[in-house]
C-alpha cells in the first residue's frame, strides 16, 4: 500500500512538471516581439511603428520600451504612416516606388497600391486612407531662406494630389488637387474638410473632404515660409501650422482665419496638442529641442534638449511618455511627458522618419481615438 501511495504521487508529481514545461514554452513562443499576431496586435502598454527612411518599420515595444522587431514594407523609401482604429492595418508612404504599403499587423503580410510620385504624409480616418505626395519636390535639401527654388525639370509649382484610398476595396478611389509640394494633412474638427500644408507656394488649404472642391486659401509668405506641420485642437476651435522658414507656428481660428503667430526655435516641423489641449508640443529641427508651449497664452513652457533631424513624435497611449524621431542621430528619445526630461534613448537605425503608436495617442502624425 505505500509503494502504490509513493507510486501514484511520483506520477502525479510527474504529470505537474510536465504541464508546467507545456505551459512555459506555449508563454515563451508568444512573448511580445515574437513574429505572432498576439504580439503584432500589441502588449497592454501598447506598440510604437517607426519607419526609417533607408530600411522598413521598427516595432517598439512600449512596456519594455525596446525594438521588438522590424517590417518589411517591400519597398524602398518609407517615410508618413498611419494606423486604423482597431489597429489590425497599418500603412506606410513609400517615396521610392510611389505607392504606400499596407502592411496587415498579425501577419506582416504587405500589399502595395499605386498612389503617385513622392508620397508623403499618411492619414486614417474610418475606413479611408489620405496620403499627400510631392509631384514637383527635386532632390536633395530644400533651398535655404532666401534662395530661389531651383527648377531643372519645368516642372515647378505642379499642384500636389491628395490619394483617398478605400482600405476595404485595397484601391485608389479618387484624388484631390492641392498646392505644389503638399505636405501635411489634418482633418477639420466637423469632418466636412481636409486642411493641408503646401509648402512650396507657402499656403495653407481648406478643400471638401466628399468633393475635393478648394473652400479656403490662406497665405503664410507674409509670416513664414514652408508650412508643414498642421494640428487642431481637441476641442475643435484652434488649427496649428508650423512655419519651417518662419522659426514660428501660425494659430488660425475654427473659420481659418490667422489669429496670431507664436515664435519657435529654428525649422519647427512636428507638432501637436496633449489629449487635454492644455499643451502644445513643436519639435524645432535645427534648434535640436522639443518645444513646450501653454496652449491658452501662448507662452513658452520649456525646451526639452533633443537630437539631430528630430521631425516627429507621438505621446504613448498612456499620455505618460512621448516618443521623438530623430532620423540623424539613428533614435528614437523617450520623453517624461510630466518632467519633460529626456528619460532614454532607443536605438533606431537608417533615418527614423514618422512615429505612431496603437493603441492611438496624440502627436503630429496622429491623435488619439475617441
Amino acid at each position: 500500500m505505500k509503494f502504490t501511495a509513493t507510486l501514484n504521487k511520483t506520477r502525479i508529481s510527474l504529470l505537474a512538471l510536465t504541464l508546467t514545461a507545456s505551459l512555459s514554452a506555449c508563454n515563451k513562443e508568444k512573448t511580445p516581439g515574437a513574429d505572432t499576431p498576439e504580439a503584432s496586435a500589441g502588449t497592454a502598454s501598447g506598440l510604437a511603428y517607426v519607419t526609417s527612411q533607408d530600411a522598413g518599420v521598427s516595432v517598439i515595444d512600449l512596456a519594455a520600451m525596446q525594438v521588438v522587431k522590424t517590417i518589411d514594407v517591400k519597398a524602398a523609401g518609407p517615410r508618413g504612416l498611419g494606423i486604423t482604429d482597431d489597429g489590425k492595418k497599418l500603412i506606410v508612404a513609400t517615396r521610392e516606388n510611389g505607392s504606400i504599403s499596407v502592411i496587415d499587423t498579425a501577419t506582416n503580410e504587405v500589399k502595395q497600391i499605386e498612389i503617385g510620385k513622392n508620397p508623403e504624409f499618411v492619414r486614417v480616418n474610418g475606413n479611408f486612407a489620405y496620403i499627400s505626395s510631392e509631384p514637383s519636390a527635386k532632390a536633395g535639401p530644400p533651398p535655404k531662406p532666401g534662395e530661389e527654388e531651383k527648377d531643372d525639370d519645368d516642372e515647378e509649382n505642379i499642384p500636389a494630389k491628395i490619394a483617398v484610398v478605400d482600405l476595404i476595396k485595397a484601391e485608389k478611389v479618387r484624388e484631390i488637387t492641392g498646392g505644389p509640394e503638399t505636405e501635411g494633412i489634418e482633418f477639420s474638427a466637423d469632418g466636412k474638410n481636409l486642411v493641408i500644408t503646401n509648402e512650396a507656394d507657402n499656403t495653407v488649404t481648406v478643400h471638401n473632404i466628399e468633393d475635393g472642391s478648394l473652400v479656403k486659401t490662406i497665405s503664410t509668405h507674409e509670416l513664414g515660409d514652408r508650412p508643414r506641420g498642421i494640428k487642431v485642437s481637441p476641442d475643435g476651435n484652434t488649427y496649428l501650422a508650423t512655419l519651417e522658414y518662419g522659426n514660428k507656428f501660425m494659430v488660425l481660428d475654427k473659420d481659418f482665419n490667422v489669429v496670431r503667430t507664436v515664435d519657435t526655435g529654428d525649422t519647427p516641423y512636428g507638432i501637436a496638442f496633449d489629449s487635454k489641449g492644455e499643451r502644445i508640443f513643436v519639435a524645432a529641427n535645427k534648434a535640436k529641442v522639443l518645444q513646450v508651449f501653454n496652449a491658452k497664452t501662448y507662452e513658452k513652457i520649456k525646451d526639452i534638449p533633443t537630437a539631430n533631424r528630430c521631425w516627429h513624435f507621438s505621446f504613448t497611449p498612456d499620455e505618460k511618455q512621448i516618443l521623438l524621431a530623430c532620423g540623424k542621430s539613428d533614435a528614437v528619445l523617450v520623453i517624461d511627458a510630466a518632467k519633460l526630461e529626456v528619460t532614454k534613448q532607443i536605438e533606431v537605425k537608417n533615418l527614423p522618419w514618422g512615429l505612431v503608436t496603437y493603441p492611438k495617442a496624440m502627436g503630429s502624425l496622429d491623435t488619439k481615438s475617441k
